[in-house]
């Protein structure tokens, strides 16, 4: 199955903390992984948060990231979701960095995996829902 992982399911693969368990079930059931092609800056910033907040060492925020560069995880230019991000966007009055993970998910006929609980409330009654899976839904 195609998964898109989003931001907050694969920071749950570096810290112990709720769902935690679930996210990493997500890269060990053999699952082809996918995201943006930003998803590599949006983590920067979350260890980078993690640094200011001292939840991680600068040197831990340097080995995670060389951990994440090495997962096996496809990422797709947002150029060609940028239409139907802004498209869905709009329409959902959800972020375009949510609706491009989104559109990645429509594009491979996946689903995207979230444990942003206000994302997935706001979706999973709609016309998206079939695209969307909560982190402790993970096959």
């Amino acid at each position: 199955m195609n998964i898109i992982v989003d931001a907050s399911v694969a920071a749950k693969w570096f810290l112990e903390e709720e769902f935690a368990d679930d996210a990493r079930r997500v890269i060990s059931e053999g699952n082809d992984l996918h995201v943006p092609d930003f998803f590599l800056l949006e983590m920067d910033s979350v260890f980078c948060k993690w640094i200011r907040r001292g939840v991680i060492t600068e040197s831990e925020g340097h080995a995670v990231r060389s951990t994440l560069g090495q997962l096996p995880v496809h990422a797709h230019s947002s150029s060609q979701l940028r239409d139907t991000a802004f498209a869905l966007a709009n329409h959902t009055a959800r972020s375009l960095y949510d609706c491009l993970y989104i559109a990645l998910a429509a594009l491979l006929d996946g689903r995207m995996v979230t444990a942003d609980r206000r994302l997935y409330d706001a979706l999973s009654d709609g016309p998206l829902a079939g695209q969307l899976l909560w982190v402790e839904d993970i096959p």
